[in-house]
């Protein structure tokens, strides 16, 4: 009887920091995907100036890609990115391309070699990338006006491709006209 009594209670410490163990460690966030509030960051521009922030750009639409300068596949993909950025700059649009690189100077050779025009953030010590729950680059995330991620994309993409365009311009037309209804209710303004 004794030894039963022992196992029980053996059994019940165990059993009981187990408990303590896992209600106690840290939670590991819910994975970022579509309909998550995309978390907000304020980053430093390549070249210096001002940094940007996410919320700063609340009522656009954001594509956010986070990339590195040794990544082939995101270096294929920037072309097609500028090409997105000169055909809908101005429309409500933005494009942020986060760097992980620890050299913005490597940086800035790889922006000037491929002629590229977009806003590029640096993200040193890639603790925005983490928060974003990168692991593999490029990963892109479109976050809607609102500030909710729209869709989130691993791995390279042809950004100019019509499928990806008509993707953006319904976004675009869906904030303008919400935009455009809101001004327009009674009580408003």
């Amino acid at each position: 009887m004794r030894n039963s009594v022992g196992s029980w209670l053996v059994a019940g410490v165990v059993a009981g920091a187990a408990l303590f163990a896992l209600l106690s460690s840290p939670r590991t966030p819910p994975p970022l995907g579509r309909g998550s509030s995309a978390p907000d960051f304020a980053l430093e521009r390549l070249g210096g100036g001002a940094s940007v922030s996410l919320s700063e750009l609340r009522g656009q639409v954001v594509l956010i890609n986070f990339w590195a300068t040794w990544c082939k596949p995101c270096e294929d993909e920037m072309p097609a990115m500028e090409r997105l950025y000169q055909t809908l700059r101005g429309e409500g649009f933005e494009l942020l391309a986060i760097s992980v690189d620890e050299q913005p100077e490597i940086v800035a050779q790889f922006r000037d070699r491929l002629s590229l025009s977009f806003p590029i953030l640096l993200d040193e010590d890639r603790s925005v990338s983490q928060e974003y729950q990168t692991y593999r680059f490029p990963e892109s995330f479109l976050v809607d006006r609102d500030g909710r991620v729209v869709e989130r994309y691993v791995g390279p993409r042809d950004w100019n491709a019509s499928a990806y365009l008509s993707r953006l311009r319904r976004l675009l037309r869906e904030a303008g006209t919400r935009a455009a209804g809101l001004a327009a209710a009674p009580g408003r303004g």
